[in-house]
Protein backbone atom coordinates (compact mmCIF):
# COMPACT_ATOMS: atom_id res chain seq x y z
CA UNK A 1 0.00 0.00 0.00
CA UNK A 2 1.01 3.61 -0.73
CA UNK A 3 2.04 5.93 2.06
CA UNK A 4 1.11 8.92 0.27
CA UNK A 5 2.66 11.30 3.02
CA UNK A 6 5.91 9.92 2.78
CA UNK A 7 5.97 11.24 -0.81
CA UNK A 8 5.01 15.07 0.11
CA UNK A 9 8.70 15.34 2.53
CA UNK A 10 10.91 13.64 -0.52
CA UNK A 11 13.44 16.68 -1.51
CA UNK A 12 13.24 16.54 -5.13
CA UNK A 13 9.24 16.54 -4.89
CA UNK A 14 8.93 19.41 -2.58
CA UNK A 15 11.68 21.65 -4.80
CA UNK A 16 9.55 20.51 -7.77
CA UNK A 17 6.02 21.94 -5.88
CA UNK A 18 8.00 25.17 -5.02
CA UNK A 19 8.78 25.61 -8.66
CA UNK A 20 5.31 25.30 -9.75
CA UNK A 21 3.77 27.12 -6.85
CA UNK A 22 6.60 30.07 -7.39
CA UNK A 23 6.54 30.78 -11.47
CA UNK A 24 2.36 29.66 -11.13
CA UNK A 25 0.80 30.16 -7.93
CA UNK A 26 -0.14 26.70 -8.85
CA UNK A 27 -0.61 23.75 -6.11
CA UNK A 28 0.19 19.85 -6.92
CA UNK A 29 -1.30 17.28 -4.58
CA UNK A 30 -1.86 13.57 -4.94
CA UNK A 31 -4.86 11.99 -5.35
CA UNK A 32 -5.96 7.38 -4.70
CA UNK A 33 -7.06 5.81 -7.60
CA UNK A 34 -10.44 6.61 -6.73
CA UNK A 35 -9.41 10.59 -7.62
CA UNK A 36 -9.47 11.44 -3.46
CA UNK A 37 -7.18 14.01 -2.14
CA UNK A 38 -4.36 11.24 0.37
CA UNK A 39 -3.04 14.23 2.46
CA UNK A 40 -4.41 14.16 5.97
CA UNK A 41 -5.89 17.26 7.29
CA UNK A 42 -5.80 20.51 5.52
CA UNK A 43 -3.31 22.10 7.84
CA UNK A 44 -0.78 20.18 6.79
CA UNK A 45 -1.42 21.12 3.11
CA UNK A 46 1.29 23.60 1.72
CA UNK A 47 -0.78 25.89 -0.64
CA UNK A 48 0.74 28.83 -3.31
CA UNK A 49 -2.87 30.57 -3.11
CA UNK A 50 -4.82 31.63 -0.41
CA UNK A 51 -8.22 29.76 -1.34
CA UNK A 52 -6.43 25.70 -1.57
CA UNK A 53 -6.54 24.97 2.40
CA UNK A 54 -9.92 26.80 2.61
CA UNK A 55 -11.75 25.08 -0.76
CA UNK A 56 -10.53 21.55 1.15
CA UNK A 57 -11.91 22.21 4.47
CA UNK A 58 -15.15 22.69 2.81
CA UNK A 59 -16.96 19.13 2.10
CA UNK A 60 -19.05 20.01 -0.83
CA UNK A 61 -15.90 21.27 -2.73
CA UNK A 62 -13.69 17.77 -1.87
CA UNK A 63 -16.85 16.24 -3.38
CA UNK A 64 -16.52 17.68 -6.58
CA UNK A 65 -12.61 17.78 -6.77
CA UNK A 66 -13.47 14.11 -6.53
CA UNK A 67 -15.53 13.73 -8.91
CA UNK A 68 -13.65 15.91 -11.17
CA UNK A 69 -10.68 14.34 -11.10
CA UNK A 70 -12.57 10.68 -11.25
CA UNK A 71 -13.82 12.14 -14.60
CA UNK A 72 -9.61 12.58 -15.49
CA UNK A 73 -8.95 9.02 -14.42
CA UNK A 74 -11.78 7.58 -16.43
CA UNK A 75 -10.38 9.52 -19.11
CA UNK A 76 -6.63 9.05 -18.58
CA UNK A 77 -7.37 4.70 -18.35
CA UNK A 78 -9.54 4.62 -21.75
CA UNK A 79 -7.04 6.67 -23.74
CA UNK A 80 -4.09 5.95 -21.90
CA UNK A 81 -2.80 9.80 -22.49
CA UNK A 82 0.03 11.29 -20.88
CA UNK A 83 -2.23 13.56 -18.70
CA UNK A 84 -5.63 15.14 -18.91
CA UNK A 85 -7.10 18.66 -18.41
CA UNK A 86 -10.55 19.56 -16.69
CA UNK A 87 -12.18 22.15 -15.84
CA UNK A 88 -13.11 22.49 -11.97
CA UNK A 89 -16.44 23.28 -12.29
CA UNK A 90 -17.40 24.38 -9.06
CA UNK A 91 -14.62 27.19 -8.83
CA UNK A 92 -14.54 27.66 -12.48
CA UNK A 93 -10.84 26.88 -12.83
CA UNK A 94 -9.37 23.92 -14.77
CA UNK A 95 -6.65 21.18 -13.03
CA UNK A 96 -4.61 18.80 -14.82
CA UNK A 97 -3.97 15.23 -13.75
CA UNK A 98 -1.38 12.63 -14.56
CA UNK A 99 -1.17 9.21 -13.96
CA UNK A 100 0.82 6.80 -11.61
CA UNK A 101 1.20 3.85 -12.75
CA UNK A 102 3.53 1.10 -10.87
CA UNK A 103 4.03 -2.38 -12.50
CA UNK A 104 0.96 -2.35 -14.58
CA UNK A 105 -1.30 -0.76 -11.57
CA UNK A 106 -3.37 2.57 -11.43
CA UNK A 107 -2.37 3.66 -7.71
CA UNK A 108 -3.44 7.36 -8.39
CA UNK A 109 -2.88 10.68 -9.88
CA UNK A 110 -0.94 13.46 -9.80
CA UNK A 111 -2.67 16.86 -9.83
CA UNK A 112 -2.22 20.20 -10.21
CA UNK A 113 -4.79 23.07 -10.04
CA UNK A 114 -5.50 26.66 -9.52
CA UNK A 115 -4.96 28.19 -13.06
CA UNK A 116 -6.88 28.52 -16.09
CA UNK A 117 -6.00 26.91 -19.80
CA UNK A 118 -7.90 30.05 -22.08
CA UNK A 119 -8.05 33.62 -20.28
CA UNK A 120 -11.08 34.44 -21.93
CA UNK A 121 -13.22 31.31 -20.18
CA UNK A 122 -12.08 32.33 -17.09
CA UNK A 123 -14.84 34.04 -14.27
CA UNK A 124 -13.90 35.93 -11.67
CA UNK A 125 -17.05 37.00 -10.57
CA UNK A 126 -17.64 32.85 -10.78
CA UNK A 127 -14.71 32.66 -8.24
CA UNK A 128 -15.27 34.89 -6.30
CA UNK A 129 -18.91 33.74 -5.25
CA UNK A 130 -17.78 30.29 -4.71
CA UNK A 131 -15.04 31.72 -2.26
CA UNK A 132 -17.57 33.91 -0.65
CA UNK A 133 -19.78 31.14 -0.01
CA UNK A 134 -17.23 29.61 2.40
CA UNK A 135 -16.85 32.93 4.77
CA UNK A 136 -13.80 33.87 3.43
CA UNK A 137 -12.42 37.94 4.00
CA UNK A 138 -12.50 40.16 0.98
CA UNK A 139 -8.82 40.78 0.88
CA UNK A 140 -9.08 36.87 1.34
CA UNK A 141 -11.16 36.08 -1.34
CA UNK A 142 -9.08 39.58 -3.92
CA UNK A 143 -6.09 37.61 -3.42
CA UNK A 144 -6.57 34.28 -4.21
CA UNK A 145 -8.53 35.45 -7.76
CA UNK A 146 -5.57 37.51 -8.83
CA UNK A 147 -3.16 34.73 -8.05
CA UNK A 148 -5.07 32.81 -10.58
CA UNK A 149 -2.45 32.37 -13.60
CA UNK A 150 -3.33 31.53 -17.19
CA UNK A 151 -0.77 28.80 -18.30
CA UNK A 152 0.73 30.39 -21.67
CA UNK A 153 1.89 28.44 -24.71
CA UNK A 154 4.95 29.28 -24.08
CA UNK A 155 5.07 27.85 -20.65
CA UNK A 156 3.15 24.87 -21.53
CA UNK A 157 5.62 22.41 -22.19
CA UNK A 158 7.30 23.24 -19.42
CA UNK A 159 4.85 23.38 -17.02
CA UNK A 160 3.68 19.77 -18.29
CA UNK A 161 7.00 18.62 -17.63
CA UNK A 162 7.10 19.56 -14.14
CA UNK A 163 4.11 18.62 -13.28
CA UNK A 164 4.61 14.82 -14.73
CA UNK A 165 8.44 15.09 -13.28
CA UNK A 166 6.39 14.81 -9.54
CA UNK A 167 4.50 11.56 -10.52
CA UNK A 168 7.65 9.77 -12.12
CA UNK A 169 9.70 10.73 -9.10
CA UNK A 170 7.02 8.69 -7.20
CA UNK A 171 7.21 6.21 -9.46
CA UNK A 172 11.02 5.90 -9.34
CA UNK A 173 11.61 6.48 -5.16
CA UNK A 174 8.97 3.79 -4.74
CA UNK A 175 10.61 1.21 -6.95
CA UNK A 176 13.82 2.18 -5.70
CA UNK A 177 12.46 1.52 -2.07
CA UNK A 178 11.02 -1.39 -3.11
CA UNK A 179 13.57 -2.50 -4.50
CA UNK A 180 15.96 -1.71 -1.11
CA UNK A 181 13.54 -3.61 0.85
CA UNK A 182 13.97 -6.72 -1.32
CA UNK A 183 17.66 -6.43 -1.07
CA UNK A 184 17.63 -5.91 2.82
CA UNK A 185 15.31 -9.59 2.64
CA UNK A 186 17.73 -11.34 0.49
CA UNK A 187 20.38 -10.53 3.01
CA UNK A 188 18.90 -12.01 5.88
CA UNK A 189 18.57 -14.70 3.93
CA UNK A 190 22.19 -15.12 3.04
CA UNK A 191 24.10 -17.44 5.21
CA UNK A 192 27.62 -16.55 3.74
CA UNK A 193 27.29 -14.99 0.61
CA UNK A 194 29.39 -11.74 -0.15
CA UNK A 195 26.97 -9.44 1.62
CA UNK A 196 29.22 -9.36 4.66
CA UNK A 197 32.98 -10.87 5.48
CA UNK A 198 33.08 -11.42 8.85
CA UNK A 199 31.65 -8.03 10.40
CA UNK A 200 31.67 -6.10 7.83
CA UNK A 201 28.28 -5.30 5.94
CA UNK A 202 28.33 -4.20 2.07
CA UNK A 203 27.64 -5.91 -1.75
CA UNK A 204 29.26 -2.65 -3.53
CA UNK A 205 32.21 -3.58 -6.28
CA UNK A 206 34.23 -1.41 -3.36
CA UNK A 207 33.32 -3.43 -0.92
CA UNK A 208 33.92 -6.69 -2.91
CA UNK A 209 37.18 -6.15 -3.92
CA UNK A 210 38.28 -5.30 -0.25
CA UNK A 211 36.51 -8.95 0.18
CA UNK A 212 38.41 -10.40 -2.71
CA UNK A 213 41.59 -8.89 -1.23
CA UNK A 214 41.29 -9.93 2.50
CA UNK A 215 40.48 -13.45 0.95
CA UNK A 216 44.08 -13.34 -0.83
CA UNK A 217 46.19 -12.28 2.15
CA UNK A 218 44.47 -14.52 4.93
CA UNK A 219 46.86 -17.12 4.94
CA UNK A 220 49.86 -14.82 4.55
CA UNK A 221 52.15 -13.00 6.86
CA UNK A 222 52.43 -9.72 5.38
CA UNK A 223 52.53 -6.82 6.69
CA UNK A 224 49.43 -4.87 5.38
CA UNK A 225 48.81 -1.08 5.73
CA UNK A 226 44.87 -0.13 5.71
CA UNK A 227 44.10 3.46 4.19
CA UNK A 228 40.94 5.07 5.20
CA UNK A 229 39.34 8.05 6.60
CA UNK A 230 38.08 8.10 10.07
CA UNK A 231 34.50 5.77 10.96
CA UNK A 232 35.39 3.48 7.53
CA UNK A 233 36.27 0.12 9.45
CA UNK A 234 39.97 -0.22 9.40
CA UNK A 235 39.95 -2.01 12.87
CA UNK A 236 37.31 -4.33 11.61
CA UNK A 237 39.92 -5.28 8.84
CA UNK A 238 42.83 -5.36 11.29
CA UNK A 239 40.52 -7.82 12.80
CA UNK A 240 39.56 -10.18 9.89
CA UNK A 241 42.91 -10.49 8.75
CA UNK A 242 43.73 -11.82 12.18
CA UNK A 243 41.51 -14.15 12.95
CA UNK A 244 41.46 -15.46 9.19
CA UNK A 245 45.12 -16.13 9.47
CA UNK A 246 47.37 -18.85 11.26
CA UNK A 247 47.41 -16.75 13.73
CA UNK A 248 44.18 -16.36 14.55
CA UNK A 249 44.83 -18.59 17.83
CA UNK A 250 47.48 -15.74 19.18
CA UNK A 251 47.03 -12.49 20.64
CA UNK A 252 45.52 -9.65 18.92
CA UNK A 253 46.58 -6.27 20.44
CA UNK A 254 45.60 -3.11 19.07
CA UNK A 255 47.52 0.52 19.64
CA UNK A 256 45.93 3.88 18.61
CA UNK A 257 49.59 5.65 17.92
CA UNK A 258 47.83 9.39 18.80
CA UNK A 259 46.65 8.28 22.01
CA UNK A 260 50.35 9.03 23.61
CA UNK A 261 53.14 11.02 23.30
CA UNK A 262 56.54 9.59 22.42
CA UNK A 263 57.54 9.16 25.83
CA UNK A 264 54.89 7.15 26.97
CA UNK A 265 54.00 5.47 23.85
CA UNK A 266 57.12 3.93 23.63
CA UNK A 267 56.64 2.34 27.26
CA UNK A 268 53.39 1.22 26.10
CA UNK A 269 54.97 -0.06 23.09
CA UNK A 270 58.42 -1.53 24.02
CA UNK A 271 58.00 -1.89 27.69
CA UNK A 272 60.03 -0.51 30.69
CA UNK A 273 62.79 -1.68 33.34
CA UNK A 274 61.63 -0.95 36.91
CA UNK A 275 63.50 2.39 38.38
CA UNK A 276 63.32 3.66 34.71
CA UNK A 277 61.95 6.63 35.49
CA UNK A 278 59.64 8.35 37.74
CA UNK A 279 56.71 6.24 38.93
CA UNK A 280 58.42 3.14 37.05
CA UNK A 281 57.85 1.04 40.53
CA UNK A 282 58.16 -2.52 38.56
CA UNK A 283 59.18 -4.21 35.30
CA UNK A 284 56.66 -3.57 32.83
CA UNK A 285 56.00 -5.77 29.49
CA UNK A 286 55.49 -3.96 26.51
CA UNK A 287 52.84 -4.75 24.02
CA UNK A 288 54.93 -5.79 21.16
CA UNK A 289 56.28 -8.42 23.68
CA UNK A 290 52.07 -9.36 24.48
CA UNK A 291 51.35 -9.76 21.56
CA UNK A 292 53.85 -12.08 20.50
CA UNK A 293 53.25 -15.41 18.10
CA UNK A 294 50.12 -12.88 17.20
CA UNK A 295 49.12 -9.68 15.25
CA UNK A 296 49.46 -6.29 16.35
CA UNK A 297 47.29 -3.87 14.44
CA UNK A 298 49.00 -0.08 14.83
CA UNK A 299 46.27 2.53 14.49
CA UNK A 300 47.36 6.24 12.81
CA UNK A 301 50.56 5.12 12.05
CA UNK A 302 50.70 8.38 10.58
CA UNK A 303 51.03 10.25 13.73
CA UNK A 304 54.03 8.66 14.84
CA UNK A 305 57.48 11.22 15.54
CA UNK A 306 60.62 10.29 13.59
CA UNK A 307 62.29 9.01 16.75
CA UNK A 308 59.35 6.52 17.37
CA UNK A 309 59.17 5.08 13.25
CA UNK A 310 63.00 4.82 13.72
CA UNK A 311 62.62 2.17 16.89
CA UNK A 312 59.32 0.58 14.91
CA UNK A 313 61.18 0.24 11.64
CA UNK A 314 63.77 -1.99 13.55
CA UNK A 315 61.06 -4.14 14.74
CA UNK A 316 59.55 -4.72 11.50
CA UNK A 317 62.78 -5.35 9.94
CA UNK A 318 64.83 -7.29 12.96
CA UNK A 319 62.41 -8.35 14.93
CA UNK A 320 63.96 -6.94 18.14
CA UNK A 321 63.26 -4.09 20.35
CA UNK A 322 65.06 -2.54 23.58
CA UNK A 323 62.49 -1.85 26.36
CA UNK A 324 62.70 1.87 27.64
CA UNK A 325 65.70 1.69 30.65
CA UNK A 326 66.61 -0.97 29.99
CA UNK A 327 70.12 -2.67 28.11
CA UNK A 328 68.66 -6.33 27.76
CA UNK A 329 67.40 -6.83 23.46
CA UNK A 330 64.46 -8.87 22.95
CA UNK A 331 63.37 -10.53 20.43
CA UNK A 332 59.43 -10.96 19.17
CA UNK A 333 57.16 -13.12 16.32
CA UNK A 334 54.89 -10.39 15.85
CA UNK A 335 52.93 -9.57 12.14
CA UNK A 336 52.48 -5.95 11.96
CA UNK A 337 49.43 -4.65 10.69
CA UNK A 338 49.13 -0.39 10.75
CA UNK A 339 46.15 1.75 9.70
CA UNK A 340 45.96 5.86 8.97
CA UNK A 341 43.96 8.11 7.49
CA UNK A 342 46.90 10.27 6.00
CA UNK A 343 48.46 10.10 2.44
CA UNK A 344 51.58 8.44 3.86
CA UNK A 345 53.01 8.88 0.60
CA UNK A 346 53.09 12.75 0.80
CA UNK A 347 54.85 12.97 4.10
CA UNK A 348 57.57 11.00 2.27
CA UNK A 349 57.76 13.62 0.05
CA UNK A 350 57.37 16.15 2.58
CA UNK A 351 60.15 14.42 5.07
CA UNK A 352 57.61 14.03 8.03
CA UNK A 353 57.40 10.26 7.28
CA UNK A 354 60.28 7.73 6.78
CA UNK A 355 60.27 6.38 3.31
CA UNK A 356 62.00 3.05 5.01
CA UNK A 357 59.89 2.41 7.08
CA UNK A 358 56.51 3.10 4.68
CA UNK A 359 57.93 0.75 1.99
CA UNK A 360 58.31 -1.95 4.95
CA UNK A 361 54.89 -1.18 6.20
CA UNK A 362 53.40 -0.64 2.28
CA UNK A 363 53.60 -4.22 1.24
CA UNK A 364 49.84 -4.91 0.46
CA UNK A 365 47.86 -1.97 0.64
CA UNK A 366 44.37 -1.90 1.56
CA UNK A 367 42.37 1.08 0.99
CA UNK A 368 38.57 1.10 2.99
CA UNK A 369 36.22 3.41 1.14
CA UNK A 370 34.27 5.88 2.20
CA UNK A 371 30.93 5.37 2.66
CA UNK A 372 29.65 7.96 0.46
CA UNK A 373 31.59 6.14 -2.63
CA UNK A 374 29.40 2.73 -1.18
CA UNK A 375 25.85 4.17 -0.51
CA UNK A 376 23.87 1.26 -2.00
CA UNK A 377 25.30 -0.33 0.91
CA UNK A 378 23.47 2.47 3.15
CA UNK A 379 19.99 0.26 3.78
CA UNK A 380 22.28 -3.11 3.99
CA UNK A 381 23.87 -1.75 6.91
CA UNK A 382 21.10 0.37 8.89
CA UNK A 383 19.21 -2.79 8.77
CA UNK A 384 22.57 -4.58 10.63
CA UNK A 385 22.58 -2.03 12.91
CA UNK A 386 19.06 -1.78 13.68
CA UNK A 387 18.94 -5.44 14.28
CA UNK A 388 21.52 -5.53 16.55
CA UNK A 389 19.96 -2.53 18.44
CA UNK A 390 16.94 -4.46 18.90
CA UNK A 391 18.20 -7.05 20.08
CA UNK A 392 19.98 -5.64 22.80
CA UNK A 393 16.57 -3.75 23.83
CA UNK A 394 14.57 -6.66 23.09
CA UNK A 395 12.40 -4.32 20.52
CA UNK A 396 11.15 -4.37 17.34
CA UNK A 397 11.68 -0.96 16.11
CA UNK A 398 11.35 -0.31 12.29
CA UNK A 399 12.24 2.79 10.41
CA UNK A 400 9.82 4.17 7.42
CA UNK A 401 10.78 4.96 3.87
CA UNK A 402 11.17 9.05 4.13
CA UNK A 403 13.48 8.07 7.03
CA UNK A 404 15.21 5.43 4.94
CA UNK A 405 15.94 7.96 2.14
CA UNK A 406 16.90 10.62 3.84
CA UNK A 407 19.96 8.23 5.41
CA UNK A 408 20.19 7.16 2.03
CA UNK A 409 20.80 10.21 0.98
CA UNK A 410 22.97 12.16 3.63
CA UNK A 411 26.92 12.35 2.21
CA UNK A 412 27.89 10.70 5.96
CA UNK A 413 31.40 12.53 6.67
CA UNK A 414 31.96 10.36 9.61
CA UNK A 415 31.21 7.40 7.61
CA UNK A 416 30.08 4.16 8.93
CA UNK A 417 30.95 4.54 12.35
CA UNK A 418 28.46 8.39 11.99
CA UNK A 419 25.50 6.06 10.39
CA UNK A 420 25.93 3.49 13.46
CA UNK A 421 26.30 6.10 16.05
CA UNK A 422 22.42 7.45 14.21
CA UNK A 423 21.12 4.22 14.09
CA UNK A 424 21.55 3.85 18.23
CA UNK A 425 20.25 7.60 18.89
CA UNK A 426 17.47 6.92 16.87
CA UNK A 427 16.10 3.91 18.55
CA UNK A 428 17.07 5.24 22.14
CA UNK A 429 15.26 8.15 21.76
CA UNK A 430 12.01 6.69 19.62
CA UNK A 431 11.29 5.64 23.08
CA UNK A 432 8.60 3.54 22.73
CA UNK A 433 7.24 4.67 19.37
CA UNK A 434 7.02 1.52 16.88
CA UNK A 435 8.62 3.26 14.28
CA UNK A 436 11.29 6.10 13.59
CA UNK A 437 10.10 8.29 11.31
CA UNK A 438 12.15 10.79 9.05
CA UNK A 439 11.90 14.21 11.95
CA UNK A 440 13.46 11.89 14.68
CA UNK A 441 16.36 12.43 12.76
CA UNK A 442 19.46 14.59 14.35
CA UNK A 443 19.38 18.06 13.33
CA UNK A 444 22.45 17.68 11.09
CA UNK A 445 20.56 14.95 8.55
CA UNK A 446 16.92 17.08 8.27
CA UNK A 447 19.04 20.12 7.82
CA UNK A 448 20.85 18.78 4.93
CA UNK A 449 18.41 17.27 3.06
CA UNK A 450 15.90 20.48 3.37
CA UNK A 451 18.57 23.03 2.38
CA UNK A 452 17.92 24.63 -0.86
CA UNK A 453 20.12 24.70 -3.76
CA UNK A 454 20.32 28.19 -5.48
CA UNK A 455 16.70 28.80 -4.39
CA UNK A 456 16.74 32.36 -5.23
CA UNK A 457 17.97 32.00 -8.92
CA UNK A 458 15.54 29.22 -9.12
CA UNK A 459 12.66 30.92 -8.46
CA UNK A 460 13.68 34.53 -9.16
CA UNK A 461 15.61 33.66 -12.92
CA UNK A 462 14.32 32.57 -16.53
CA UNK A 463 12.71 29.69 -15.86
CA UNK A 464 14.70 27.69 -18.53
CA UNK A 465 17.33 28.39 -15.71
CA UNK A 466 15.31 26.65 -13.01
CA UNK A 467 15.21 23.70 -14.94
CA UNK A 468 18.04 23.28 -16.16
CA UNK A 469 19.09 23.52 -12.44
CA UNK A 470 16.88 20.92 -11.40
CA UNK A 471 17.97 19.00 -13.85
CA UNK A 472 21.28 19.25 -12.40
CA UNK A 473 20.51 18.42 -9.34
CA UNK A 474 18.38 15.44 -9.80
CA UNK A 475 21.18 14.09 -12.04
CA UNK A 476 23.86 14.49 -9.17
CA UNK A 477 21.53 12.95 -6.60
CA UNK A 478 21.20 10.23 -8.77
CA UNK A 479 24.58 9.46 -9.53
CA UNK A 480 25.98 9.45 -5.88
CA UNK A 481 22.44 7.04 -5.45
CA UNK A 482 23.47 5.08 -7.65
CA UNK A 483 27.37 4.81 -6.99
CA UNK A 484 27.97 6.85 -10.42
CA UNK A 485 26.05 3.79 -12.76
CA UNK A 486 24.88 5.70 -15.73
CA UNK A 487 22.94 2.21 -17.32
CA UNK A 488 20.90 2.21 -14.19
CA UNK A 489 20.22 6.15 -13.92
CA UNK A 490 19.58 6.39 -17.52
CA UNK A 491 16.91 4.17 -17.40
CA UNK A 492 15.62 5.45 -13.94
CA UNK A 493 14.91 8.81 -15.60
CA UNK A 494 13.62 7.39 -18.64
CA UNK A 495 16.11 8.77 -20.95
CA UNK A 496 19.34 7.06 -23.25
CA UNK A 497 22.58 6.51 -21.71
CA UNK A 498 24.03 8.89 -24.24
CA UNK A 499 21.98 11.37 -23.47
CA UNK A 500 22.51 11.27 -19.97
CA UNK A 501 26.65 11.17 -20.69
CA UNK A 502 26.04 14.29 -22.43
CA UNK A 503 24.04 16.33 -19.47
CA UNK A 504 26.73 15.04 -17.25
CA UNK A 505 29.38 16.51 -19.26
CA UNK A 506 27.23 19.77 -20.00
CA UNK A 507 26.70 20.25 -15.87
CA UNK A 508 30.37 19.14 -15.51
CA UNK A 509 29.51 15.69 -13.46
CA UNK A 510 31.92 13.34 -13.93
CA UNK A 511 32.67 12.06 -10.71
CA UNK A 512 36.39 13.20 -10.40
CA UNK A 513 35.62 16.98 -10.93
CA UNK A 514 32.54 16.69 -8.02
CA UNK A 515 35.31 14.63 -5.92
CA UNK A 516 37.23 17.88 -6.36
CA UNK A 517 35.08 20.55 -5.54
Amino acid sequence: MMNWDEFEHIHVIKKLKNIVGQWWNVDIIFTDETGAPTFTGVDKLTSFNPMTSHIFSQNDFVVDFKKTVNEAISDLKITDKRYTVKSWTNLGTDLVAFPIVIENDFIGTVVAFGFVKDKKDFNEDLLRKNLSTIGLDKDVVEGAVSKISCIEDKDKDHFIELVELVGQEIITLHLEISSREERINELNKELGGRYKYDLMVGKSKVMQSVYSLLDKIKHSETTVLINGENGTGKELIAKSIHYNSIRKNGTFIIQNCSAFNDNLLESELFGHAKGSFTGAVKEKKGLFEKAHRGTFFLDEIGDTSPQMQVKLLRVLQEGTFTPVGSTEQKKVDVRILAATNKDLKKMVDEGTFREDLYYRLNVINLVVPPLRDRSEDIPLLVDFFMNERNKKSGSKKILTKTAMEKLYSYAWPGNVRELKNEIERLVVLSGNDHKITHDMLSEKLIAKSNQPSNQGSRVHGKLKDAIEELEKEMILEGLRRTGWNKSRLAKELGISRAGLIMKVDKYNLEKRKVRAE
